[in-house]
């Protein structure tokens, strides 16, 4: 039950009340004085609507991309800890306790840049990639421990992947959906409960008493909740909506023990 009134929180918000209480507003003074006009009621459908699925279904799919390079990023993370154990024959070194806490903190560091603002990333990110320099020459190590070389090219390869992956995870921090479309979006949800007033209004008569302010009210909580929705999944890192990506270190530290 908490967790549906968690929900509920990230939809309907302070924005949602804000553009319901002007849409009603201005359709009682639009009825008041008379002014009313039939709108078509197709503009929702191709002004907002379409728009606003479309950037929803955009984040959604970046959200699900992201999600496959972490676990892409994680995978192979934990291969290179168990190359570094298991396939040295002389189990007399300390590559895999090395391994694995260079991987962690690859991991908290990963989490905190995927985090932070865009003018942090450039020195945080050199402090990634000196871990996987570092994780790279354990790697190489390992033929002083009886591991063949089609082996260690392998477990470079494992490498590799990691740093492809977590650039794919930047990429889908830095470009989102397209900037314009996205105003284009928020200026005509917040607009239009407003300008239709002049069409509510002239529904005044279809609706029993009391009820005439229904149309109003619904399309505004309609409207902004797909916005509140976007908005949440536009950065799934920023661990605020109920759909973000976890990065939890402690669930790999127990993969690793």
């Amino acid at each position: 039950m908490k967790r549906i009134f968690r929900s509920f929180s990230l939809i309907i918000n302070y924005k949602t009340f804000i553009i319901t209480t002007l849409s009603v507003l201005c359709t009682y003074l639009c009825f008041t004085y008379g002014l009313i006009a039939k709108f078509p009621d197709m503009l929702v459908g191709v002004a907002i609507v379409f728009p606003v699925v479309f950037s929803i279904g955009s984040a959604y799919n970046r959200r699900e991309t992201a999600l496959q390079r972490w676990a892409d990023f994680r995978g192979h993370a934990i291969a290179i800890y168990y190359a570094t154990r298991d396939w040295p024959s002389d189990k007399n070194n300390d590559m895999a306790s090395r391994t694995r806490e260079v991987t962690l903190e690859l991991i908290h560091r990963t989490k905190e840049i995927l985090s932070c603002d865009k003018s942090e990333w450039h020195s945080k990110e050199k402090e990634v990639f000196s871990l996987f320099s570092k994780l790279s020459s354990i790697t190489m190590e390992m033929r002083n421990f009886g591991v063949q070389s089609g082996e260690i090219s392998r477990v470079s390869q494992y490498v590799s992947k990691m740093i492809i992956a977590f650039d794919n995870l930047k990429i889908i921090y830095q470009y989102r959906t397209p900037i314009t479309l996205r105003t284009y979006s928020k200026v005509f949800i917040y607009v239009f409960p407003i300008i239709y007033g002049p069409y509510f209004a002239s529904t005044f008569h279809d609706f029993s008493a009391s009820l005439e302010y229904v149309m109003p009210v619904l399309y505004s909580f309609i409207l902004v909740s797909l916005d509140n929705i976007q908005d949440h999944l536009e950065d799934p890192f920023d661990q605020v909506g109920e759909d973000d990506i976890s990065i939890d270190a402690n669930e790999t530290i127990r993969l690793l023990e």
